[in-house]
């Protein structure tokens, strides 16, 4: 049964190490929550680490530099492990081929072909249409708000094609702001409901759980999976990711949730129930928002 408690601070003793979802937790898109930046500053003062942990198909600097414009300090966080980090370095090592089609905003997901130090002998990818591609890089839809079906033509050629798609963002959806945007894991999906092949690299898959480990390894801290509490508004990507890698989560039912936890100030108990078994998951701990 999920335990529903007031602050992170009711349980954070138990805990070495957070792995922090970010939109939708520590920020809605546009700006910090306050009372999140508050609560994971107060847990790092107590000697815990907090990893960011993150679907965003930005590479480790572009979520950095965001953080920066939505107003989260540096001091609410130890280091960042991106759906995006994870991912480019399976499209660097060639698992869609060196010619890509790319899905995404042209100005907000430049990043993502950056070259890769950490890589040997990366491989060079180029960007052709699609008729020339021998692989699929989505790290989002090209209108945030149209209906992912809009894609079907494209991605029934592709299928026939037998190209990969490389999801950068496994999210379904997003509040930016109070507005609800479609992601990429929403064409991955569409793209594998067609009979396509979908490579996943974000949460709830164990590649970003692994590039997290690495991270906290980094920092010279090695913390057992007992010892890491997982924080998400997100039951298909940081809930589910948690109960796959065994720890512990937090389940915040103001984000994504809202309506069906019927959260205000804090979830409704039989709404969180009623919510957690009809989506077939369970989180050991819930809160309306990250204090």
């Amino acid at each position: 049964m999920t335990q529903i408690i007031t602050s992170l601070a009711d349980v954070s003793n138990r805990y070495k190490a957070l792995f922090v979802d970010l939109w939708g937790c520590v920020h809605d898109g546009v700006r910090a929550y306050p009372e999140a930046v508050a609560a994971l500053q107060a847990y790092r003062a107590r000697g815990g680490i907090v990893v960011l942990l993150t679907n965003s198909p930005k590479p480790r600097a572009g979520v950095r530099d965001q953080l920066q414009q939505f107003g989260v300090p540096e001091d609410a966080w130890d280091t960042i492990a991106s759906s995006g980090d994870s991912a480019r370095s399976a499209m660097f090592l060639g698992a869609v081929g060196d010619k890509v089609w790319f899905m995404g905003d042209e100005e907000r997901d430049t990043g993502f072909f950056e070259p890769l130090k950490v890589i040997d002998e990366p491989r060079t990818i180029t960007r052709v249409p699609l008729e020339q591609a021998q692989g699929i890089v989505c790290c989002g839809p090209f209108d945030p708000f149209a209906d992912p079906d809009v894609n079907r033509p494209q991605f029934l050629y592709a299928k026939q094609k037998g190209l990969k798609l490389l999801c950068a963002n496994p999210d379904f959806v997003v509040d930016r702001g109070g507005v609800r945007e479609w992601c990429a894991g929403a064409l991955a999906r569409l793209y594998t409901d067609m009979g396509g092949e979908s490579l996943y690299f974000g949460k709830p898959h164990p590649p970003i759980y692994d590039l997290a480990r690495r991270r906290l390894s980094a920092l010279g801290k090695e913390v057992p999976d007992q010892a890491i509490l997982a924080i998400g508004d997100g039951v298909h990507t940081d809930i589910a990711g948690a109960m796959g890698e065994d720890i512990d989560s937090l389940f915040i039912t103001g984000g994504l949730a809202a309506l069906e936890t019927k959260t205000t100030q804090q979830p409704d108990p039989v709404a969180l129930n009623d919510y957690l078994q009809k989506e077939k998951t369970n989180a050991t701990y819930a809160i309306g928002q990250l204090r």
